[in-house]
Order: C-alpha cells, then sequence, then structure tokens
C-alpha cells in the first residue's frame, strides 16, 4: 500500500497507460482517432433507431440550446447560482444550484427506477435485473446522475456501495453507447450526402469519454465487473491479464474489522495503477493505449504519474482533453492518502490539446472549441463524509451548466448519541483567530492546557496513567512529538511510518505502563485500525474527519471498562477543538448542538 508518495519520473519506455509486461505483445488497435467508424463498432450501437429526442444526453451534449448556454455559462462566470434545499425520505439533505436565475430551475423528473432513464436498448434487461428500483437515496442522487448534473454525494457507505456503483457504471455505459451510436448514424448520412456543406459535430478531440478515479486495484475490478455485468460482452481480451494484475482474493481480513476497513483494504489493495479499456466489436479490449480507450480507470498518483509521464517538462494530458464524465468513487480514502494528486488530475482534465491527435476537426462540438468542455463535464463525487478539501473541489471543478447536487447525511442527533459506553467526554473549545494559524493555536493550548492535565494524572498502583493522545494530521504529531523529546513524559508513538516492530514495542510499553502516553496518528488508526489496550483516557488534539475513528477511539476506552481493568472514574474523554472545526464537530455531537459549541462564549461542553 503507497501512500503520501509524491511523484517521481517514470520510465518512458513503460507503457503511458497500460502499465504492460516487458516483451508482452499488445494487440495492435482498429481506430487512432475520437469515433473514427469502424463499421465493426456499430455493435456497440442500437439495434433499433431510437428518434434523436429531448434526452438529457442530447439537451447537455449534443445539442445544447446555444443561447440558453451562453447564458449559463454567464452566469457561472458570474458565480450566480440559484439554489433549492429539501430533505429527502433517506434522512437525507440536498441543495442543488443551478446557474442562472430561481426562475430558470429546472423540474425535477420523477425516476423511480431504470426504466425511467432513456437506456439504450441492450442495456435494458441487465439494469432491470441487476438495479430495477430505485430506494429513496437513489431516487434522489439518480435524478442528478442521470440528467448530467455534477454530483457531490457525501454519504457513501460500505452498505449503499455496490449499488451506487452498478448506476454510475450503468451511466457511463450508455453515455458511450449514445456517443457511438450517435457518430455512426451521422457517419452514413455524411457518406450519402449529396453536398459538401452538411456539418455534423459529435465529437471530441480524442477518444477517452469516462474517467474513474478509484482508491485500489480492487475498487478497480469491481467496477468493471459491474460493467461486464450490465453490457453482454462476448469476449473480453487480456482479461487474465488483468485479473493477474489487478485482483487479489478478498479474505485477508477476519469480521472484527470495521465494514468500511474491509471494503477498502480487501483483495488488491495497491493504490498506483492507470488502465484504459475500449468497448468494440461485441468485445472489451483491456490494456488499450489510452488514445483509443472509451474509459480509462485509474488511481489519482497512477493519474499522476501517467501524466507527467518521466519528463514534467512534456507533460501529455491530451487523452483529457475530452473527458465528458468523470467519477471519484472514494474521495474520503483519497484524502488519506495524497489528495494534492487528485487536484493535480482535476487541473488537467479538458484542456485545449497540444497535438491533432488524428482529430477531425470539422466533427468536434463548438463547445469544446471555444474551450467550455470544463463546464459541460459532468463530476460525480462519492464520499463517506465532506471535507473543507472536498468542498474546495466542489467549489472550484464542479461548475457544470446543468447544475450540482450536494448530498449529506442529516447529524441531526450526531454519533454521540450512539455511543453506549457512559464515559464522560468533555469538549474544549480553544481561541483560534484564524484558520491559518489554527496549527500554532492548538500547539499552545496542547502545551499549555492538556500537558497540564497529563502530569496531574496520579499514577495507579500498577500501569502506567494510559492516555492516548490521537492526532488527526501527521504535521502536528511531529510537531508534538518533538516538542515531547527533552520532557520528563515518557511515552511512545505510532503513526503511519512507524514499522511493525516498533508498533508492537509501542503497544506493550503502553500496555504495561512503561510509557504513560501514545500519541497515535489518524492515518495510522485508517490504514491499520489497531485494536490498542492499556487505554484509561483519550485525548483529541483535533476532532477526527472520519466520525468512526471517534467511535472507535473512545471504545479503547469502553473496552477497558468492559474487561475490568479501570474504573469509570478514571475513564474520561478530551476533545480539544476551535470554530474551524464545524463539520467534523457536527457528524459527532450533532448539528442541534454545533452551532452553539463553535459561537457561544463557554468553552467547555461535556457529554456522557
Amino acid at each position: 500500500m503507497h501512500h503520501d508518495t509524491l511523484p517521481t519520473s517514470a520510465d518512458r519506455d513503460e507503457d503511458v497507460d497500460a502499465q504492460s509486461h516487458e516483451g508482452e505483445h499488445v494487440e495492435p488497435e482498429d481506430a487512432e482517432d475520437d469515433n473514427a467508424g469502424d463499421p465493426d463498432e456499430a455493435a456497440l450501437a442500437s439495434d433499433e433507431e431510437e428518434p434523436e429526442d429531448q434526452s438529457p444526453f442530447d439537451v447537455h451534449f449534443a445539442s445544447p440550446d446555444e443561447k440558453d448556454l451562453e447564458l449559463r455559462l454567464k452566469a457561472i462566470k458570474e458565480n450566480h447560482w440559484a439554489m433549492k434545499k429539501w430533505d429527502t425520505p433517506s434522512a437525507g439533505k440536498c441543495v442543488l444550484q443551478t446557474p442562472g436565475p430561481e426562475a430558470k430551475m429546472p423540474s425535477r423528473r420523477k425516476l423511480q427506477g431504470t426504466q425511467d432513464i432513456g437506456l439504450k436498448p441492450r442495456l435494458v434487461s441487465n439494469a432491470s435485473r441487476l438495479l430495477g428500483d430505485f430506494d429513496d437515496l437513489e431516487q434522489a442522487v439518480g435524478q442528478s446522475m442521470f440528467e448530467y448534473q455534477d454530483l457531490m454525494f457525501a454519504g457513501r457507505t460500505p452498505q449503499n456501495a455496490t449499488r451506487l456503483r452498478h448506476m454510475f457504471c450503468l451511466h457511463a455505459l450508455n453515455h458511450i453507447l449514445r456517443t457511438r451510436d450517435r457518430v455512426l448514424k451521422n457517419n452514413a448520412k455524411l457518406s450519402t450526402a449529396a453536398d459538401d456543406e452538411a456539418e455534423y459535430r459529435d465529437q471530441g478531440f480524442t477518444r477517452p469519454k469516462i474517467l474513474f478515479l478509484l482508491e485500489t486495484k480492487q475498487a478497480c475490478v469491481r467496477a468493471i465487473e459491474s460493467i461486464t455485468q450490465l453490457y453482454d460482452f462476448e469476449q473480453q481480451e487480456n482479461k487474465k491479464r488483468f485479473m493477474d494484475s489487478f485482483s487479489l482474493p478478498e479474505d485477508k481480513f477476519s469480521d472484527d474489522r470495521p465494514d468500511d476497513f474491509r471494503e477498502l483494504f480487501e483483495g488488491n489493495d495497491e493504490n498506483e495503477f492507470r488502465i484504459g479499456i475500449k468497448l468494440a466489436r461485441k468485445t472489451l479490449k483491456f490494456y488499450s493505449t489510452f488514445y483509443n480507450s472509451d474509459i480509462i480507470f485509474a488511481s489519482a498518483l497512477g493519474m499522476r504519474r501517467a501524466i507527467e509521464s518521466g519528463d514534467k517538462k512534456k507533460k501529455d494530458c491530451d487523452f483529457l482533453s475530452s473527458i465528458e464524465v468523470v467519477v471519484v468513487e472514494q474521495a474520503d480514502a483519497t484524502l488519506m492518502q495524497n489528495w494534492e494528486h487528485a487536484e493535480y488530475v482535476f487541473e488537467h482534465l479538458n484542456l485545449q490539446p497540444k497535438d491533432a491527435h488524428g482529430c477531425d476537426f470539422s466533427r468536434v462540438r463548438s463547445w469544446y472549441l471555444d474551450g467550455h468542455a470544463t463546464h459541460i463535464r459532468q463530476t460525480i463525487v462519492l464520499s463517506a463524509y465532506l471535507t473543507p478539501k472536498i468542498n474546495t473541489l466542489y467549489n472550484k471543478h464542479m461548475r457544470n451548466v446543468a447544475g450540482r447536487l450536494r448530498y449529506t447525511p442529516d447529524y441531526t442527533a450526531g454519533m454521540i448519541e450512539s455511543l453506549s459506553y457512559g464515559i464522560k467526554q468533555t469538549f474544549s473549545r480553544f481561541d483560534s483567530p484564524s484558520w491559518l494559524s489554527d496549527p500554532d493555536a492548538r500547539f499552545k493550548y496542547f502545551n499549555t492546557a492538556l500537558i497540564a492535565q497529563i502530569n496531574r494524572l496520579p499514577k495507579p498502583p500498577q500501569g502506567g496513567v494510559g492516555v492516548l493522545v490521537f492526532i488527526p494530521s501527521y504535521l502536528d504529531f511531529v510537531r508534538v512529538r518533538n516538542s515531547l523529546v527533552d520532557s520528563d513524559l515518557a511515552y511512545a508513538s505510532i503513526s503511519e511510518y512507524t514499522d511493525a516492530t516498533d508498533v508492537r514495542k509501542a503497544r506493550s510499553h503502553f500496555m504495561s505502563g512503561r510509557h504513560s502516553v501514545l500519541l497515535y496518528t489518524g492515518r495510522a488508526h485508517h490504514f491499520h485500525r489497531y485494536n490498542i489496550r492499556g487505554v484509561r483516557r483519550v485525548i483529541f488534539y483535533g476532532v477526527p474527519e472520519n466520525p468512526r475513528f471517534y467511535d472507535e477511539v473512545v471504545g479503547f476506552v469502553g473496552k477497558s471498562l468492559e474487561r475490568g481493568e479501570i474504573t469509570r472514574q478514571e475513564a474520561s474523554i478530551r476533545v480539544a477543538f476551535s470554530k474551524w472545526e464545524r463539520l467534523e464537530l457536527e457528524r459527532i455531537v450533532g448539528s442541534k448542538r454545533v452551532s452553539r459549541m463553535v459561537a457561544e462564549k463557554g468553552d467547555v461542553f461535556d457529554f456522557v
């Protein structure tokens, strides 16, 4: 498992997209440009003629109203969005923004199941079998997904992940089939046109239309399995090579590990990869070159390496110039790697290409030529929760003329109401004048108030005082660890970079009481989910972004109580927070309390 790895130069001889094995024969491709009209690819297109109606594909991509498009682009430039909010029956909150005045907000059509989507005929029966009717949550997000609006969905769980994956894979397949069908029909019209004046603008600069940014190779396997369940391919070329490289048995972890951890890290958890696939001749072709692929699957790190590909001065991102749908499946997990890689990829989407790559410019859609592709592209981001960085992506890169929907779960009660240990939890707000100076204010608060509290703790007859300090940020962890080097405090530390031997030693010495304090990072918990013994008290240096971490770390103390290792009087939780942690705090204490906690004059709040 790679984490927080900055890109280095890659060997220029390596296939930019395939990471192909040395000496392995890769089948020559049968089309070099966007959709060159290979007659054998007609199998991908519908066997039935469909009227060119006002489907979302036509309205958004194929033939948008030029005047309406101009007005929406102007509204986006001026950052003028009409807004509509509502609660869903699935205990979620939706915020829909569309560029322009409120009077122009489109009505949302009912979407009760796959029969309402407007699928290409070859997808209908498999979609009905695999997905069928949508539940309340799927209806809420599906309306935006299938209408080509941007979607920020902050309620992804291991329980809803599979059906959401089927939905965005179905959407991607339908988009590719509609695009290909339109090109083939227009090819036929051009071949019989009586004059040279006929013009059909139905393509982008390059062929790839869909980009999936996924977190692990196993996640890539799951997405492609969804595609093959939705579309009946007669042949899958290079499938064995793909499975050998990408898939491992999903049996590494026992059921006592949390379900979100198992979903993310089961199977092949390698997180540097990229691969193109091509849909042609009733065949799914793995390891097609990027410029000949319909869908590109990659991790954010793998995509960045592909763009830089050995020479930062000669970056190649032309294969991303015509991406029309991008899906980020687990943004919260990407945050735990290196979010800069995701930002880097988005900065290189839909740029004007440097080379022609065999493009027939007479077929390129006008909004591509005008440089508006970034506002036509649909971006779908799924995450377990929102963070400031994910919100920045939403504000900066999700600026779609069709609008954008943000879905968040209802946090009215917060996680704290479901905790059953009966342990006193004290939330202490420290003064933090600005977001930029927050790390300094937090460190000062720790060194004055919290260290003093630790030093005052009475040492029990057996073992140590058992204080676990949970530090969400690695930079904060380094700062705290360095400050303790010359102190009298006996401490151990576990970060994501601590090797296995030192982790065992730190856990053992902490449990025995030889070390009174254990510094523990959020990313160490993310990657390993250690079950740490000997915890009597927890100090949260900051509020965890992932609310599950709060539950699990408080659970260390709860289990010490259950085992009879400590009394209820010894057990305590202290959370240091500032007004800049509203999002994180809301998920734990609930939206009905968070405003009071970040704004009131009082700075200490107790829960049991």
